[in-house]
């Protein structure tokens, strides 16, 4: 095990240097990489790729999964914390392998958005396409105003966002904005009208990968909600019964709930677990999304419209452009060494936990 690792190291400036480290740290440990490419060029003309490495048994009956970049820019804490559990060294657990998927929207990644190349929140894209898509009725009446003509947003757009905040409460306003919708392309939280090149590479992996073991725990990690760095444990099964004893058996009471309104989170339409759960039936499952917070609400959703409104409106001010990527960039993933430490701290408790949990039930 490496004693020397500190959390500011494992940090990277971007997703070319992500994927370097990610790499070495594998080659290190000298574990295989299995590198699915995506065939469009990266911010600073980089390949972009989804890296997969399985540190363990191919057999496992266990099998923990790890999963960064989700949402593209958010990717950097998940990278670290992947690179930081290789440079540890092996599971002492001889029944329970890692499989580590680096990467999975690493367009988002390199181009600093959250979404894929398509604009897809990829959140919302574990859907059924040849079935009804979902309806977000409450979207449609703010996609003009949380994406005006003009940024940054007039005066009067935000009094009518309040407006209507103040009427559908909280709760209600954050699910009009981020439940997940399929009628605006270039809206926040498009789910597509399709499955995207992540959400098949993803399928793919775990078709591969974790159709053998008995079990699977699984940490997907993200930024943007709750307390400043404090990584909240979000339940990520179907079904709360026995699924969400297990989970609280693993890590405690601390774990919460989109279900129940316990979680700072909203239900999502189409998250990526639903894929964990059509592609592997086999495997009984214990899922968590680990969400480590950053800065307000209010701030990280300005980032996100900002974001947005560049992809459907562009900018002739290329200062202004870069101003917005920066922004979103640093809305997720603050450039400070006490909350890295404890990104990477909590990290690595979840995942201890999530392995000592696994192997109490034979």
């Amino acid at each position: 095990m490496n004693s020397k690792l500190t959390a500011p190291s494992l940090f990277s400036h971007n997703y070319a240097e992500a994927r370097r480290a990610f790499l070495a740290a594998a080659e290190s440990r000298r574990l295989p990489v299995d590198s699915y490419i995506l065939d469009m060029p990266g911010h600073d003309g980089e390949t972009l790729a989804t890296d997969v490495v399985l540190d363990g048994p191919k057999d496992a009956a266990n099998l923990i999964i790890t999963i960064s970049g989700v949402h593209g820019v958010e990717g950097y804490p998940g990278s670290a914390i992947q690179r930081g559990l290789l440079e540890m060294g092996p599971l002492e657990a001889s029944n329970t392998a890692v499989l580590h998927v680096h990467a999975i929207n690493p367009w988002g990644f390199s181009w600093s958005h959250r979404t894929t190349q398509e604009n897809v929140d990829l959140n919302r894209n574990f859907i059924d396409f040849s079935a009804t898509l979902p309806v977000n009725e409450r979207y449609a009446n703010i996609h003009d105003l949380l994406l005006p003509a003009s940024w940054p947003p007039p005066a009067d757009s935000e009094e009518k966002l309040r407006g209507m905040a103040k009427v559908w409460g909280d709760k209600g306003y954050q699910c009009a904005v981020s439940l997940g919708q399929y009628r605006f392309p270039d809206g926040l939280h498009y789910g597509g009208e399709k499955p995207t090149w992540s959400n098949e590479t993803f399928r793919t992996i775990l078709q591969h990968y974790a159709t053998r073991c008995q079990r699977i725990g699984s940490l997907d990690i993200h930024t943007g909600l709750g307390p400043y760095g404090y990584g909240e444990r979000i339940f990520g099964c179907e079904y709360e019964d026995a699924s969400l004893l297990r989970a609280r058996d693993w890590w405690g009471d601390t774990i919460t709930s989109v279900n129940t309104g316990t979680s700072t989170s909203v239900p999502l339409t189409g998250p990526i677990q639903a894929a964990l759960f059509r592609e592997c039936e086999q495997a009984e499952q214990t899922n968590i999304c680990l969400e480590y917070g950053t800065y307000p609400q209010m701030q990280t959703v300005l980032a996100m419209r900002g974001a947005h409104w560049l992809t459907r409106y562009g900018s002739e001010d290329p200062r202004q452009s870069a101003a917005i990527r920066q922004s979103l960039k640093d809305a997720f993933n603050p450039q400070d060494p006490w909350w890295q430490n404890e990104i990477w701290t909590q990290g690595k408790r979840v995942f201890q936990q999530a392995v000592a949990g696994i192997n109490r039930h034979p």
